[in-house]
């Protein structure tokens, strides 16, 4: 593990040269090679090995990088719980761990990754016009140890960044070769077992990165889960410095029996037990296989950075929300499948010169990405055979975005960053419904603007504004007949615009803290909301968001890394409405400390507590979820420089809490034909134990 290092040896005056990349503020120095330590900025405070978050760093202060060691010396429980290494994100799941994870912040219920953009070494990771929900954003077939940096945007304040990105982006990098070689063996209660084998060495003048994972996990849930999953990566780079270039081959593979959010009055009176399914033939299988290049050029006043990528996935889902309410005889799981291709290229160019004495960069870009995906189907099924077919789709679905930003530092103490982005889709849908295939085009224009003010004795000030936008589902945009109740709707917006702003504070005042404070709006032209008797998310009206982070970064001594993380957030309906204004699911506090103990000898170790709020489950907030706080422990144990020995405890208190509540209407055998509204919950995996064991070679 790296060791904590500060350097607080230079005055705060803002360093201008260097390179641009997707994260970076445009006078950042270049990024180093692989291994390399580079000079800290002037007055910057630098852990190195853990956060780059000092200023000069960013173009606002809810903009951060968290590096590879700060990533390795916690534990997570499933893969996707890497994005809460974001301030503010909360993870959660509310069926088989093979699904995508449910994402919240800035009192957003993200669903599966709506408004919250993630790419993995340039490429998206959301699915647009999926089966199951707009954005899905699915991170099984990422391998953690792999991933050697996580930088962090919120809010829609970056022309670089279009769709799904107004609530906030991260940008995972992979690394390009690892210093040693290791296998690693994981075991652990409810039949838990995981291998990973994985080493560089050099090729032709680059380096050869390849990894194998194979995993299994039956959970504590009363049907096993049986979550099988295989995960491979080879990875081929070269270039040093500002040049490189990576070409990214990843295939993942996987299959499981999900029990899924459950009603707590069957739980309350012993007919489910509280790990028991209300229909035990849940689940599915998903395959993702990804082809991507990365490409990065810098002379002394230009700067070329691209990425290509292709993508085929595949998916089948079942499950049952509602149990027995549509459907009385055979019950109301359906099953959605999807079958997809993308492909999409990402190309920036930035010049750097002067205005008038003035240090100045322009970057353009243009990103480009097409999707096509048939067969798109929604089936009736009980206990997984097909009863009947409700409706399948074919859709091609494309975008162009075109974006410019231009940064100039007026002063030695303000630089300004104005940008703009446009956007234009194309939505062709073809339905067994004829009334609801048809072509759809939109396209939308995002103006963008930041200030940052200072540095002044390690003291930074930012304004940003800008505006962004989601995409919704193709289907939703030419669909005039509900597929179900085939009875009228009027078509969806295809773009949704969203606008938000953001006054911040950064401070690198105390020897080792490295502090933000941000406080923000947003408004949302409609949001997108959960639906129980669908199972899937639908448009609702327009709202608006608000609220004020705090995070810390402190190293209190040469071996201890303390964070501190506190959000609290207001989200509201706008339009008027009986029901009343309330956002259902919007989580409104959020708050996690972490302390990270590096190389006490031979012994490490690593404490994540991580606490989310009660929300409203309903309009008129009349019921509200419980709080969810849930702690983690590691602590590691290497023997000698090959052998290390981990053990991780989840849930470390034991806390009977739930990962998701919704309410809604549902109907067990027995019950009232119009069903019992009630909360649905999914709760959290109970304490478990995990050891593994590390070798290098």
């Amino acid at each position: 593990m790296s060791d904590i290092h500060i350097d607080m040896k230079h005055s705060s005056i803002l360093a201008l040269a260097g390179s641009v990349c997707a994260c970076a503020p445009a006078f950042a120095q270049p990024e180093p090679a692989a291994g390399a330590v580079s000079e800290p900025l002037p007055g910057v405070v630098r852990v190195l090995g853990h956060y780059d978050n000092g200023v000069g760093t960013s173009d606002a202060a809810s903009e951060g990088t968290v590096t590879a060691s700060l990533i390795a010396n916690r534990p997570a429980l499933r893969p996707g719980e890497i994005l809460e290494f974001v301030p503010g994100v909360i993870v959660t799941q509310h069926s088989g761990d093979g699904k995508a994870n449910q994402y919240f912040l800035r009192g957003f219920n993200l669903d599966h990754g709506t408004d919250f953009a993630t790419y993995v070494d340039g490429m998206p990771v959301n699915m647009r016009t999926h089966t199951h929900g707009q954005g899905y954003t699915d991170l099984n077939f990422l391998i953690p140890e792999l991933v050697g940096k996580v930088r962090y945007r919120k809010g829609p304040y970056y022309a670089d960044e279009g769709d799904f990105a107004s609530a906030g982006a991260a940008q995972m990098g992979l690394v390009d070769r690892l210093d040693d070689g290791f296998a690693a063996v994981t075991v652990g209660a409810h039949a838990y077992a995981r291998t990973l084998v994985a080493d560089s060495t050099p090729a032709a003048g680059g380096n050869l990165l390849y990894a194998l994972e194979l995993a299994h996990n039956d959970g504590p849930w009363r049907t096993p889960e049986a979550f099988h999953k295989s995960s491979a990566l080879l990875r081929y780079s070269g270039g040093t410095g500002a040049d490189r270039f990576s070409l990214t081959a990843m295939a993942y593979k996987g299959a499981w029996h999900a029990t899924s959010q459950i009603p707590l009055r069957a739980v309350a009176d012993g007919r489910i037990d509280r790990y028991g399914a209300a229909d035990p033939t849940d689940g599915g299988h998903t395959g993702r296989y990804s082809l991507s290049a990365a490409w990065r050029r810098r002379t002394a006043d230009t700067l070329w950075e691209a990425h290509v990528y292709a993508v085929r996935s595949d998916l089948a889902l079942y499950n049952d929300f509602t149990y027995f309410l549509d459907d009385p005889v055979n019950g109301d799981q359906f099953l959605q499948t999807e079958r997809r291709k993308l492909a999409g290229v990402d190309v920036a160019f930035t010049r750097f010169g002067e205005l008038a004495g003035r240090r100045m960069a322009n970057a353009v870009g243009v990103q480009g990405r097409f999707d096509r995906i048939a067969p798109l189907g929604l089936y009736a099924t009980a206990r997984g055979q097909v009863l009947d077919t409700i409706a399948t789709s074919r859709v091609s679905e494309g975008s162009v975005g075109l974006w410019y930003r231009n940064t100039v530092q007026w002063t030695p103490w303000l630089r300004a960053i104005a940008g703009v982005r446009y956007d234009r889709y194309r939505f062709d849908v073809g339905s067994s419904i004829a009334e609801n295939a048809g072509v759809a085009n939109d396209h939308i224009a995002s103006p963008k603007l930041a200030l940052v003010f200072g540095p002044w004795s390690g003291t930074e000030v930012f304004a940003n504004y800008g505006a962004g936008f989601h995409s919704n589902d193709a289907r939703g945009t030419t669909a005039h007949v509900a597929p179900r109740e085939r009875t009228p709707v009027e078509p969806v917006t295809p773009l949704v615009r969203t606008r938000g702003a953001e006054l911040g504070l950064r401070l690198d005042i105390v020897p080792g803290l490295q502090s933000s404070a941000a406080l923000w709006t947003m408004r949302s032209s409609s949001e997108l909301v959960f639906s129980g008797d669908a199972g899937d998310t639908a448009p609702s009206r327009a709202s608006k968001r608000s609220g004020i982070e705090w995070n810390n970064h402190y190293v209190a001594g040469r071996h201890l890394l303390l964070d501190l993380d506190l959000a609290v957030s207001r989200a509201r309906y706008t339009q008027p409405d009986a029901a009343g204004d309330h956002v259902p699911g919007a989580v409104d506090k959020v708050a996690s400390f972490g302390a990270a103990l590096n190389d006490v000898g031979r012994w490490s170790g690593a404490f994540q507590l991580r606490w989310f709020g009660p929300r409203p489950l309903v309009e008129d907030d009349s019921v509200r979820s419980s709080a969810t706080a849930i702690a983690y422990l590691r602590a590691g144990y290497r023997i000698d420089r090959r052998w290390q020995v981990t053990a991780d405890v989840f849930n470390l208190f034991d806390r009977r809490a739930s990962d998701v509540d919704y309410y809604y209407a549902s109907r067990l055998p027995g019950e009232p034909a119009q069903g019992v509204e009630d909360i649905h919950f999914h709760p959290v995996e109970p304490r478990t134990l995990r050891l593994t064991v590390r070798a290098a070679f």
